[in-house]
């Protein structure tokens, strides 16, 4: 198996320029993919390359949203990037009411293989209306499939799975995770959804993490096994579907679980997760749940007030310990 190193936004444009070659039905509505900032321009080649399937329409999210459910139900599959998940918002009735029902409510007749795209957390500066980490409120929206993932091998695999997928899927990167490197097969893979990653092993705690927190997470590892604790982390990588059995066997055996997620603490993908193993692992638990997330507060423009409501590695490795203490 050949590598290469790539960025995770290189690593998603891979998957498209391979699905693209593919198959002629794949299209993608351009705004652009990744927003503003050092990786816009990445994913340009795309758009020269395959001209007669990249459209470049006024920006109107519920107006685009609405000509990619059409498509797809049609026989395309569209791609469309909607930059920040904030942006997703314009476009909520048609992704929830239209393109996540359709296909039941056609008794499976009618399918949206549509894929959403767009950057989820904080980053620096961004702001209130800039910064949403909206997957538990698309979890809220049954026929959604959910990506998140945390490195470049997973987002070009992921990528390419969620758009072979007859289902609507939504893939959310986070903006600071575009930059990351690491190695990435170059031939044409697809990954399974619903199938956690180990990104660690351990003994002594549980870490579900998500997205960027993996990273997070990692970090708090590190520190912690400097104090002879190994925690074991998980990588859901999709939370439509969940792998529950990957959770849950690892709580079954560390006894103990810190679920992080970038998302606001209430009503969070962290809570969700939470109750899961409260429900169908109560009896390996040895603690109580702890889950660390963004505080239930707006993000502010302010550096300082930024960090003081996010999820960090001190705040993670300080959860662990109050389950150890």
């Amino acid at each position: 198996m050949a590598t290469k190193q790539m960025t995770l936004a290189e690593a998603v444009v891979d998957a498209i320029r391979l699905s693209f070659a593919d198959d002629p039905s794949v299209a993608m509505i351009w705004l652009p993919l990744f927003g503003i900032g050092p990786h816009r321009h990445v994913a340009e080649p795309l758009r020269r390359e395959f001209a007669d399937r990249v459209l470049l329409p006024t920006t109107s999210e519920l107006g685009i949203a609405g000509i990619a459910v059409g498509a797809a139900m049609a026989g395309a599959r569209p791609i469309v990037p909607f930059s920040m998940a904030s942006f997703m918002f314009r476009a909520w009735d048609v992704i929830v009411q239209e393109a996540a029902v359709a296909r039941h409510m056609s008794g499976g007749r009618t399918k949206v293989p549509v894929v959403f795209h767009a950057l989820q957390g904080v980053l620096p500066g961004a702001g209130a209306q800039h910064a949403l980490s909206p997957q538990a409120l698309l979890w809220h929206a049954p026929g959604l499939e959910i990506v998140l993932p945390s490195t470049p091998a997973d987002a070009k695999g992921l990528f390419r799975r969620a758009i072979q997928s007859d289902n609507p899927t939504v893939v959310l990167n986070h903006g600071k995770l575009l930059g990351i490197e690491g190695p990435v097969d170059t031939g044409d893979y697809a990954l399974p959804f619903g199938r956690a990653a180990l990104p660690r092993k351990g003994s002594d705690a549980t870490i579900v993490a998500l997205s960027y927190q993996v990273h997070a997470a990692l970090e708090a590892a590190e520190t912690l096994s400097l104090e002879g604790i190994e925690v074991e982390i998980i990588d859901p990588r999709t939370l439509v579907p969940l792998d529950r059995t990957a959770i849950l066997e690892s709580v079954a055996k560390t006894g103990r679980l810190v679920v992080v997620d970038e998302g606001p603490l209430s009503c969070s993908a962290a809570s969700e997760i939470a109750a899961i193993v409260a429900e169908k692992g109560f009896e390996s638990l040895v603690a109580p749940i702890a889950r660390v997330t963004r505080l239930d507060a707006p993000v502010a423009h302010s550096p300082a007030l930024e960090e003081s409501i996010l999820p960090n590695p001190a705040r993670i490795a300080a959860a662990v310990r109050r389950l150890l203490a």
